[in-house]
């Protein structure tokens, strides 16, 4: 009998649509049963594994429960699991979003808990199955780090140990071990109900492919000579196309995208291989960065990893083609922005003086020897957001500071959690889902983040002739280091939340005002 392997997902949402997004085990046609009718879409298939995104489009209202079935196989919903609602965008806005990044993938035995902490989104999931429907979140935001390809689980080094024995060592090498990570992240129970019931959108981060990835020229130069580095590549990019990018496409762009058109003629593993081989040597062949309007809202999901320029001397966090159309997308008429960046774009501020002066030290202002030693410090520190691209962030701070409407970014990345704010911009950080920092990293961070940068990051800043930022901001709420998931509940309320249990409850709020 078939049987899904992952799914159902509910992905792209909106006023009168909704897509559910299934990996099955075998070619099949997929139906989403609802009380209003049938949606049925084949499967298409790349490395032996088997996808398809069912679209129920024309929806009248919210759907109370749907079932999905396999070539007339009943195999949603699973006995005893609640049941999966679709409930579609409320035409004004939504009224909450929920956010977080950075989950790992491990069990939920008290030994992982004690090491991991709590899965915060497992707990989330626990509390809906009660919950009231005004406290249900309209879009899931996951900001980055959804897998770890280096620096996979126990349970997902043995698959890999089973099926070979080479490079890499301990990391993700191919489309067929992403598929398994992703398997492994996203059908313990909890999860996947979850998962089968709440809209999600997502986006990359330096983990999803691996650590570091794209800090700078020298960092890709150096994996360029790893014999196993571009096979391993182009599989994450491939398998991030599949499982997390198609379904933050809405019907009408999905319907358009060649490369999905071509796969659902049969085209195959080469197709997407070679696609996912020219978005890294061509970032300009395709876009990662997605909008969407909710209402008045305007969402913003930015690409902070494949589309950056890393020449020293000319860096951006986003290239000349991707940054045109962030600006588009920043000046069309909203009431507030919501942008997504995987990395912070508002650092404590002596952090982001900091990364400004290793930057211009890496672009030689102290001449090569240093710039060798200062790019050595970039990569071992991390010195790699916003504030290390010095001209895109300030670019993005004159653009988002003369917008006049509140603009708020959620991120993720540092593993701890915070607020700052500047004027109409605020940053609201949670981070991590999952994958705390030990007690001794913590304290590093609470003196390197909120004490000694702030004393050194303008002394070293000076001593670089770097100028100030075109605006000032401050850190209003946090850090907090526990294992988070926060909401932001229109227009501005924001919440950071922990595991209680099998249930979650406040750590603090604000308004963002």
């Amino acid at each position: 009998m078939p049987a899904l392997v992952i799914g159902p997902m509910l992905r792209y949402v909106d006023v009168t649509s909704a897509s559910i997004w299934v990996e099955t085990d075998r070619p099949a046609t997929v139906t989403v049963h609802t009380p209003d009718g049938d949606h049925s879409s084949t499967t298409f298939t790349v490395h032996g594994h088997h996808y398809a995104v069912v679209d129920l489009v024309g929806l009248t209202g919210d759907v109370p429960g749907y079932r999905v079935s396999l070539d007339d196989t009943p195999v949603w919903p699973l006995d005893g699991a609640p049941p999966s609602r679709i409930r579609l965008i409320p035409e004004d806005g939504p009224r909450r979003l929920a956010f977080g990044s950075c989950r790992t993938s491990v069990p939920n035995d008290p030994q992982t808990v004690r090491t991991h902490g709590p899965d915060v989104l497992r707990a989330y999931a626990r509390h809906l199955e009660t919950a009231a429907d005004g406290d249900w979140p309209d879009l899931l935001l996951l900001l980055g780090d959804q897998v770890y390809a280096d620096n996979p689980s126990q349970e997902m080094l043995d698959f890999v140990r089973a099926r070979r024995t080479g490079e890499p060592q301990g990391e993700i090498a191919d489309f067929e071990e992403y598929a398994e990570l992703y398997r492994q992240a996203w059908t313990e129970p909890p999860i996947r109900w979850l998962l089968s019931t709440v809209p999600s959108a997502m986006i990359f981060d330096d983990h999803d492919v691996r650590d570091d990835w794209n800090t700078s020229q020298p960092w890709r130069e150096a994996m360029d000579r790893v014999p196993w580095w571009r096979h391993r590549l182009i599989s994450g990019l491939g398998a991030y196309w599949v499982y997390q990018h198609l379904g933050n496409l809405s019907p009408d762009e999905r319907a358009k995208d060649p490369l999905l058109l071509d796969l659902m003629r049969g085209a195959g593993s080469e197709r997407l291989d070679a696609f996912a081989d020219l978005a890294d040597t061509d970032p300009a062949s395709n876009r990662w960065s997605y909008a969407r309007d909710l209402g008045r809202t305007r969402l913003i999901m930015i690409d902070t990893r494949c589309a950056r320029q890393l020449a020293p001397g000319e860096r951006r966090m986003l290239d000349p083609g991707e940054w045109a159309w962030l600006e588009e997308q920043v000046a069309r008429p909203a009431d507030r922005l919501v942008l997504g960046s995987s990395i912070p774009f508002l650092l404590p501020e002596g952090v982001h003086l900091v990364q400004n002066w290793n930057e211009a030290l890496c672009d030689g202002a102290w001449g090569r020897p240093v710039a060798r030693l200062s790019e050595s410090f970039r990569q071992a520190f991390d010195l790699e957001h916003w504030a290390a691209f010095r001209h895109s962030f300030d670019a993005l701070a004159t653009l988002l500071a003369g917008r006049g409407v509140p603009v708020v970014i959620l991120s993720g990345d540092v593993h701890f959690s915070y607020l700052a704010r500047s004027r109409n911009i605020f940053q609201v950080v949670c981070s991590p889902i999952r994958n705390p920092l030990s007690r001794v990293l913590r304290l590093a961070n609470v003196l390197t983040q909120f004490g000694v940068a702030t004393l050194v990051g303008a002394v070293l800043a000076r001593l670089a002739r770097i100028p100030r930022p075109p605006i000032r901001w401050r850190v209003t709420k946090g850090p907090w280091f526990q294992n988070a998931l926060a909401t932001l509940t229109l227009p501005d309320q924001v919440t950071w939340h922990e595991a209680d249990g099998d249930t979650v409850r406040p750590i603090d709020g604000a308004r963002l005002r």
